[in-house]
């Protein structure tokens, strides 16, 4: 049995592990859904990404401005309320400077439908 106060906790820590390293950031979206009543594989989900090699962000400096975004999205790719995740990164001179993966509010008819979402979240943030 995995003590949920403890689970809920190593999920915190990840979650503010997160703003340094967003190579973990799915994998945290993935075990912060189970927070009410986790299960040992849950556990050992967190184990190994506390145990991920070091990617700590890089900032480079540059006398390049050029902003660029990137945004991807699954269809229906939670197979409990068929729900799409979607995921933009945002760099600036070709430093990451915003991302963020999330699960899209509402349930997408289509692929198509999913990757438009995220591009007008990704957009709306460049703004």
């Amino acid at each position: 049995m995995v003590d949920r106060g403890l689970y809920q906790r190593l999920v915190g820590k990840l979650i503010y592990l997160s703003h340094t390293r967003p190579n973990v950031a799915y994998a945290i979206g993935v075990v912060s859904q189970f927070m009410h009543s986790p299960h040992e594989s849950h556990m050992e989900a967190i184990s190994r990404t506390f145990r991920t090699p070091g990617k700590e962000i890089l900032v480079q400096k540059t006398r390049n401005i050029e902003l660029e975004a990137y945004s991807d999205a699954d269809w229906a790719g939670s197979i409990v309320d068929r729900r799409s995740t979607y995921g933009y990164c945002t760099f600036l001179g070709g430093n990451l400077v915003k991302w963020r993966s999330k699960k899209q509010l509402m349930v997408a008819r289509s692929s198509a439908e999913a990757k438009f979402r995220v591009m007008t979240q990704g957009i709306c943030e460049l703004l």
